[in-house]
C-alpha cells in the first residue's frame, strides 16, 4: 500500500470519529496514524523473526507518540486511537476491523498465563478512555466498554461494560455509529444499585410505620377490654 493511499484511508477514519480533524494534512500530526506506519513495520519484521528490530522501531515509536503496541499484535482495517497517550497493546493482543480505542486503555495480561495472554477484540468494539482489559479472552463485536472499566472476564458480542470489576449492564447494542461513539452516557450500576436499596429501605420503613400502627391499635384494644 503506497504512503499516499495510507494517508487517504487514515483520514477518512480519522474524520469519521474525529470532529477536530480539519484537513487531510492533520493526519500527519496525529499520534495514532504515525504509530500505526511504524507498527505495520514492525509486525513485518516481527512475523520474520527479527524480534529485536522489531521491538526497536516499536519502542521507538512509543517514546514519540505515548502509545505503546508490541509488534506481535495483530491489528485489522479501520483501527483508530483518539488521542493516544498511554494506551498500550500487549504481544497476543487480536484487535478486529474498525476497532477505537481512547487514551489510557491497557489491553494486557494477568502475569499468569503462557501463550495467548492478552484479549481479543472483536469487530466495531469502542474502548473509552482509561479502560483495562486484562486477560486472554474476548469482547465480542459491537461492545463498548465505558471510560475507566476494568475487565476481567469475556464479553458477549453486542454488550454495554461498565464499572470495576467491569458488569454487562446492557446487551443487544447494534453497531456503533461512529457519529455516536458516547462515553459518557452510560448506565451506572452503583446508582442502580443505590437506588434499589433506597426504594427497599423506603418499603421497609413504611412497613415498620404501619406495624407500629397495627400495634398501638391493639395496645389501645386491650386496655379498653
Amino acid at each position: 500500500m503506497g504512503f499516499i493511499k495510507e494517508l487517504k484511508e487514515e483520514f477518512e477514519i480519522i474524520k469519521e470519529r474525529d470532529p477536530a480533524l480539519k484537513s487531510p494534512m492533520e493526519v500527519l500530526l496525529y499520534p495514532s496514524f504515525r504509530v500505526m506506519l511504524s507498527y505495520r513495520r514492525a509486525h513485518k519484521h516481527y512475523l520474520k523473526g527479527h524480534f529485536f528490530r522489531a521491538r526497536y522501531i516499536s519502542q521507538k515509536a512509543a517514546r514519540k507518540t505515548g502509545i505503546e503496541i508490541h509488534p506481535g499484535a495483530v491489528i485489522g482495517k479501520g483501527f483508530f486511537i483518539d488521542h493516544g497517550t498511554g494506551v498500550i497493546i500487549g504481544e497476543t493482543s487480536i484487535i478486529g476491523d474498525n476497532v477505537t480505542l481512547y487514551q489510557g486503555v491497557t489491553l494486557g495480561g494477568t502475569g499468569k498465563e503462557t501463550g495467548k495472554r492478552h484479549p481479543t477484540l472483536e469487530d466495531n468494539v469502542m474502548v473509552s478512555a482509561g479502560a483495562k482489559i486484562i486477560g486472554s479472552f474476548t469482547v465480542g463485536e459491537n461492545s463498548k466498554i465505558g471510560a475507566g472499566s476494568v475487565v476481567i472476564e469475556e464479553v458477549p458480542p453486542n454488550c454495554t461494560v461498565v464499572g470495576v470489576p467491569g458488569r454487562i449492564v446492557k446487551r443487544n447494542n447494534v453497531k456503533i455509529p461512529r457519529s455516536d461513539m458516547d462515553q459518557c452516557n452510560l448506565p451506572d450500576p452503583v446508582q442502580e444499585d443505590i437506588n434499589v436499596l433506597q426504594r427497599e429501605n423506603s418499603e421497609l420503613c413504611n412497613r415498620i410505620i404501619d406495624m407500629e400502627k397495627e400495634i398501638k391499635a391493639l395496645k389501645q384494644e386491650v386496655e379498653k377490654n
